[in-house]
């Protein structure tokens, strides 16, 4: 994991200190910043590989920050992980909802912190298969190179987990993909998320696209409708 970038945003002094030595110790590259407004103009000029944020912050939130960032294009890869003593099942959803691709809480050993960034750093860089970069479908049209959506003739940038998500239906649009497939595929062994992270993702895409281009199958999966 060397000449990896992290930035790390953080109000308490003790927390950037702490966990920002452990990092560097690892052969990380760090930054800091202490609210989200600092965080948001570090990021444009570091260029982080991975975002670490608390979730309340002077300024701005961790939330507002990183939805802002995910309107950004060249930020639609980037991995951004909330850090954060809000536990509370609201908070966590509120996190993914933003465009995280994880939340984990507060207290944490740095050790079990470095491993879940590791597992997450490892998964992104993972080599996919070889597939069509190109899903064609009668009203989609998906690119996996430039990461856009085009339907009905209107083109759309989702967050990464968004993009990942309707890719994996639209490969195979006649399949009923099971939940345990799609945690797997889309989110990886390595990362713990709760099966309600599957539900926000699909709300936001029938949101966009419409309800009637998806179906539930009802304890088992889902499924696009073309």
């Amino acid at each position: 994991m060397k000449n990896i970038k992290i930035l790390l945003v953080d109000d308490e002094p003790d927390i950037l200190e702490f966990i920002g030595y452990n990092l560097k110790k690892e052969g990380f590259e760090v930054e800091t910043a202490n609210n989200g407004v600092e965080g948001l103009r570090q990021a444009k000029v570091f260029r982080p590989d991975l975002i670490l944020l608390d979730v309340m912050m002077p300024l701005m939130d961790g939330m507002e920050m990183c939805s802002e960032l995910r309107k950004l294009e060249s930020f639609k890869d980037t991995l951004v992980v909330f850090l954060s003593a809000r536990a509370e099942d609201f908070s966590q959803l509120a996190g993914y909802e933003a465009g995280a691709n994880d939340y984990i809480l507060k207290p944490i050993k740095p050790k079990v912190l470095i491993s879940k960034l590791n597992a997450l750093l490892k998964l992104k860089n993972t080599n996919e298969p070889a597939q069509d970069q190109i899903i064609k479908l009668k009203n989609f049209e998906i690119n996996r190179e430039t990461y856009k959506v085009t339907f009905l003739d209107e083109e759309f940038l989702l967050p990464r987990k968004e993009f990942e998500l309707i890719a994996l239906l639209a490969s195979n649009p006649e399949r009923v993909f099971k939940r345990e497939e799609i945690l797997d595929k889309v989110w990886g062994n390595e990362v713990v998320v709760g099966g309600r992270t599957i539900d926000v993702h699909m709300r936001k895409l029938r949101e966009k696209f419409g309800n009637e281009r998806f179906s539930t199958i009802k304890g088992i999966g889902y499924k696009i409708n073309d």
